[in-house]
């Protein structure tokens, strides 16, 4: 079959870019799929008001300006690095966001939430907006981590360049740190993440490489620096992973603790799947397959997604994140990749954990749930939108919206065909010419209709949206109970949905913090139970493509007037319930000390 579809494709229609996919074939179980039935309608307790330009959020982003030697295919490299993540940066109850921009001398943002219904641009004053400068590369997203345990979030900016490391200074102030701090001088990274892989109550870093860490953008020596293969490229960035010291510094361990891989990735997610209490790392890679690798009680990393059925068909993955969708207690992993009607259906994958024959496997269920065909598909995030108790999907789409009424994917198809040296060497690729390529396409917002079956809202909760989007963030911004959505939007200014549904259901969020485990509680498992069901989240430390969402946990809980307790496992191996917990308020939560 797969040498029938690549013959299909030298033939002259697109590239074979992964296998298996369905080149314009009879589409009715696409169809199926993206419709729903007439006698199911969407949820209308609540709507989402875009008011990011009411609220005071002016920041627009802006792509990069590389290598006249790439200037063919500008649109297509510089695609990227739109993104946004939340943290309370002054702990003053309220979240805060913050934007990254990506030409060189355009300034990244800080919006303060001032608790009033708007936000202040503070990210000059503080230090870390300028630092996009010449020769240090520009931002491509950031995550926050309290990596000295001093109770104030802390920034990592990455770059296509210098990555850099500020410290929270009593939410007053960031001091640059990224001096002796250990990181790495150069690397073209499109992800990182907090966690605390040896379990010592330090959480450490990792950085995903795309391009390699040799290659500057803007000064090119060769063009030979793209993908060397559509469905098997090894020859993306390293990646990193880097172990606190305790001292402000970061340890490179990447070798010696087997993360040998070289493919391009473009997100990552940890979460402890074997309940030892070290958190196993999820790689979504472009161009490839995706990994697991089993984290060997903090000292070695051991590759393990083809056992579990993750790593059997390469894509193009750009997303990691997980949810609980049925209720069970089981997290699975959401990975994002491309759709385009009547060309490429790749399809987004939803893992879901199963027993079989006594080992712990994943199957791809995101078809039968009805949340697989989204489009160019980049960030996802989820969370209970309404408030009914069952997690739902937002999935942010679009690659490059150019003229309207032109299309990339015949030029695409003539590189993508051809060998490994022709396809690794940007001087070979067809010019876009100004050209579309899965553009003006609509963001997805799938509602779980429980037992993890989705219904598609996107018409009625967020219509005629078309921009390149990217990052998509989560947080109850304005305290009310509900889950507001932050999109990120290559070359456009940002969305911030607010959420209207807080007089709808009753909800529960939970802020930990660690004592025995890092401060920031990064790894926790949090569990609800009440009279038929059970929900499971886990605190992270970044999630979905360049995103990150509120430190603190919402649960929607319906018409849910109790909750039977709550259970906390915490990364130390702390175990602690919660008989009988207040609903409808914020609960924070601190580690009990070890008897």
């Amino acid at each position: 079959m797969i040498k029938l579809l690549k013959s299909f494709v030298l033939i002259g229609f697109i590239g074979l870019l992964v296998s298996p996919i369905l080149l314009n074939p009879d589409l009715d179980w696409y169809k199926r799929s993206s419709i729903p039935s007439k006698n199911e309608v969407p949820d209308t307790s609540f709507h989402f008001d875009e008011v990011a330009v009411s609220s005071g959020i002016a920041f627009s982003h802006e792509s990069p300006i590389l290598d006249p030697k790439i200037s063919h295919i500008q649109a297509q490299i510089a695609s990227m690095g739109a993104s946004v993540s939340i943290c309370d940066y002054n702990n003053d109850g309220w979240s805060d966001l913050y934007f990254t921009n990506s030409r060189t001398n355009t300034a990244n943002a800080l919006y303060r939430n001032e608790g009033n219904g708007r936000f202040a641009e503070v990210g000059e004053q503080m230090d870390i907006a300028n630092i996009n400068n010449q020769g240090t590369g520009v931002s491509m997203g950031s995550v926050w981590g309290d990596f000295d345990n001093d109770g104030y979030r802390d920034l990592l900016v990455y770059k296509w360049g210098k990555p850099l490391l500020f410290r929270n200074v009593d939410g007053i102030r960031f001091e640059d740190v990224t001096e002796g701090s250990g990181l790495p001088p150069w690397v073209n990274a499109n992800s990182a993440i907090w966690a605390d892989f040896n379990n010592d109550g330090l959480i450490d870093l990792f950085i995903g490489g795309y391009y390699r860490e040799n290659i500057d953008l803007w000064h090119l020596q060769s063009t030979n620096f793209m993908q060397e293969s559509f469905e098997y490229a090894n020859n993306g960035g390293r990646n990193y992973l880097l172990i606190n010291q305790n001292n402000g510094r970061f340890l490179d361990k990447t070798t010696e603790m087997g993360l040998s891989s070289h493919k391009w990735t473009l997100a990552a997610g940890a979460m402890d799947i074997n309940n030892d209490h070290y958190p196993e790392l999820f790689i979504a890679n472009d161009y490839g397959i995706d990994e697991v690798w089993l984290n060997i009680q903090g000292k070695q990393f051991k590759e393990i997604g083809k056992d579990m059925g993750l790593g059997f068909a390469p894509k193009s993955g750009m997303n990691i994140s997980f949810g609980d969708i049925e209720n069970h207690g089981q997290l699975g992993v959401y990975v994002t990749n491309i759709t385009e009607d009547g060309v490429l259906i790749q399809g987004n994958n939803m893992w879901i954990p199963e027993i079989s024959d006594g080992n712990l496997v994943y199957s791809n269920t995101a078809r039968e749930r009805g949340i697989e065909l989204g489009g160019w598909s980049y960030g996802a995030q989820f969370g209970d939108f309404n408030n009914d108790g069952f997690n739902d999907l937002y999935v942010a789409n679009g690659y490059i919206s150019g003229k309207k009424g032109t299309s990339y994917w015949y030029d695409y198809s003539k590189i993508s065909g051809g060998s490994k040296a022709i396809i690794a060497d940007a001087k070979n690729w067809p010019s876009m010419e100004g050209k579309s390529q899965s553009g003006y396409q609509q963001n997805k917002i799938w509602l779980n209709k429980g037992h993890g079956k989705f219904l598609d809202a996107s018409d009625m909760l967020c219509k005629d949206n078309p921009r390149d989007s990217r990052t998509v963030a989560l947080a109850d911004l304005w305290n009310r109970g509900v889950v507001d959505v932050v999109v990120a939007n290559q070359n456009s200014r940002p969305f911030v949905y607010k959420n209207s549904g807080e007089k709808v259901s009753n909800w529960m969020e939970i802020n930990l913090i660690g004592n025995q485990s890092n401060r920031d509680a990064i790894g926790a498992k949090v569990t609800l139970y009440w009279r038929k069901g059970e929900q499971t989240q886990v605190v992270t430390g970044g999630i979905g493509f360049s995103g990150q969402n509120q430190h603190r946990l919402h649960f929607g809980l319906g018409g849910i007037k109790k909750v039977e307790k709550i259970m906390i496992n915490w990364p130390s191996g702390i175990d602690m319930n919660i008989e009988s917990p207040e609903i409808n308020k914020l609960l924070t939560i601190k580690e009990k000390t070890r008897s």
